[in-house]
């Protein structure tokens, strides 16, 4: 596998520290578990589905856990009468899936439908972290606009009264 420096990254970028981290994880770890298969799929502007073939396992079998921009799907299926098997072609091993979330990424939902577990998730950027422009102040603008109910102007307009 091809060994991808990042050194001249941390140079010109600030706060990208968990992402690079995840980057060096992904390129030197080890072969990924394949079992159970899954896909990812974008079904909108700010909306994710994770769909994973879970055949032979029941509600109670699954756990889904989020910590950390950490999704963890966890599957075991219990204990039941050992079945002669003369042959066993379908797996239902015990399995844990990690998935790792971005930013205000969040799980709204979860449903297990013909042996297919789907889980919804969707982006939800709060408004303190979307852009927003400012106002650049000239010579003959005021240096802070005056805003409705500034607790500044209040103020004056108490004293003067």
């Amino acid at each position: 596998m091809r060994q991808f420096d990042l050194a001249p990254l941390y140079r010109s970028t600030v706060g990208f520290d968990r992402l690079f981290s995840a980057l060096d994880q992904f390129a030197t770890a080890e072969a990924a578990p394949t079992y159970p298969p899954y896909n990812i799929e974008r079904t909108g502007e700010n909306a994710y589905r994770i769909t994973v073939a879970v055949a032979g396992f029941t509600e109670a079998d699954l756990s889904i856990e989020v910590r950390e921009n950490a999704l963890t799907l966890k599957g075991e299926r219990k204990a039941e009468a050992k079945a002669e098997f003369l042959h066993q072609g379908i797996a239902a091993r015990t399995f844990e899936r990690r998935f790792q979330l971005a930013d205000h990424v969040q799980v709204t939902g979860a449903a297990l439908e013909n042996g297919l577990l789907h889980i919804d998730l969707v982006r939800e950027v709060p408004e303190a972290k979307k852009p927003r422009r400012i106002q650049i102040a000239t010579a003959g603008t005021p240096s802070a606009p005056v805003i409705e109910g500034d607790v500044r102007r209040d103020a004056v307009q108490q004293q003067a009264a």
